[in-house]
């Protein structure tokens, strides 16, 4: 038996799979972490192992390309005919270990984190507006988010990734994308799935990357309270850069209230309220651009109830 595996061109390989072990690879050491998914398993390749899957990257193993990489199919050898990704080995791992083990890793400046924003920014508007077909990530989160040496972000982990011309998505063939604070309310509702519901998952992100916290945290007094209600809350009472997170040492602070806006603005209970992907990095790149000012996103009475086809096509609609 073979494992099938697709992976992106480069010098050596970190591979993900959920689930029980993939065991060991004669390409490269294993390790395993724990993910908000569950079980995240990480093998590594040299060169020479994925030469030797695809055939010394053969057309013939060719899937296709991107503005930014080649994708290669693979065939290594043992453990079963589980399918997997390879793709480039980033030494500074995901956002989530940075932002939330601060005993294990310096604390990000605003700087860097401000390009992580606008980084990841960037990523979503290609994938949405600019890729040939309309792409949704459908997972966007702090755990899929890769960091090279320099913490240029690079999103990752695109299994549940969907064509956004596909006119006909069951919500009951997806798999919940993860954690709940994360999920747009039309697809916990209803199971729509558009570039919007990537956009309110980028909103909590941002919301994360400015405050250094977790979605649910202990934010008031004992009160166990969600990210984004605090987030609001906050906002509302004019109050809104409190919510930076008290380990930065230094802050441009008219960013991060921008940023802070712009979170809760991506995260509109409504998802034609929330900004397309064109207008949120206009407005991070260049500050040219002002977005209307929030509502309350935690009110239901400002959901707009569409049909699952409308919720899409308007919102690939106005990505274009």
């Amino acid at each position: 038996m073979s494992r099938r595996m697709g992976f992106l061109s480069g010098l050596c390989g970190c591979l993900e799979k959920r689930g029980r072990s993939a065991g060991s690879s004669g390409g490269g050491g294993g390790g395993k972490e724990e993910d908000d998914g569950g079980e995240l398993w990480n093998l590594f390749f040299e060169l020479r192992a994925l030469q030797i899957a695809t055939n010394y990257f053969s057309e013939l193993n060719w899937i296709g390309s991107t503005r930014f990489s080649v994708v290669y199919k693979g065939l290594m050898p043992n453990e079963g005919p589980e399918i997997m990704l390879v793709h480039e080995y980033l030494p500074n791992g995901s956002l989530d270990y940075i932002l939330f083990e601060k005993k294990k890793f310096a604390s990000l400046d605003w700087t860097k984190r401000f390009r992580i924003v606008t980084g990841v920014a960037r990523g979503l508007l290609y994938l949405h507006e600019e890729a040939p077909l309309t792409i949704i990530h459908g997972g966007i989160k702090p755990s899929n988010i890769l960091l090279d040496e320099q913490l240029n972000p690079k999103i990752a982990d695109f299994g549940m990734a969907r064509l956004a011309k596909m006119t006909d998505i069951d919500s009951d063939e997806l798999d919940i994308l993860g954690p709940y604070g994360y999920l747009a309310p039309e697809y916990l509702l209803c199971g729509d799935f558009s570039v919007k519901t990537d956009v309110f998952s980028f909103g909590i992100l941002v919301l994360q990357i400015v405050s250094g916290r977790k979605v649910h945290d202990m934010l008031l007094g004992e009160e166990e309270t969600d990210l984004l209600s605090s987030a609001w809350m906050l906002f509302e009472e004019g109050r809104s850069l409190d919510l930076v997170d008290p380990s930065l040492d230094d802050c441009d602070f008219d960013e991060a209230a921008m940023c802070i806006q712009l979170g809760l603005s991506c995260c509109q209970y409504s998802p034609t309220e929330r900004p397309n992907m064109s207008s949120v990095h206009l407005m991070l790149s260049t500050g040219s651009f002002t977005l209307p000012t929030p509502r309350n996103p935690t009110s239901p009475s400002l959901f707009i109830t569409h049909s699952r086809n409308s919720i899409s096509d308007s919102s690939i609609d106005g990505g274009r």
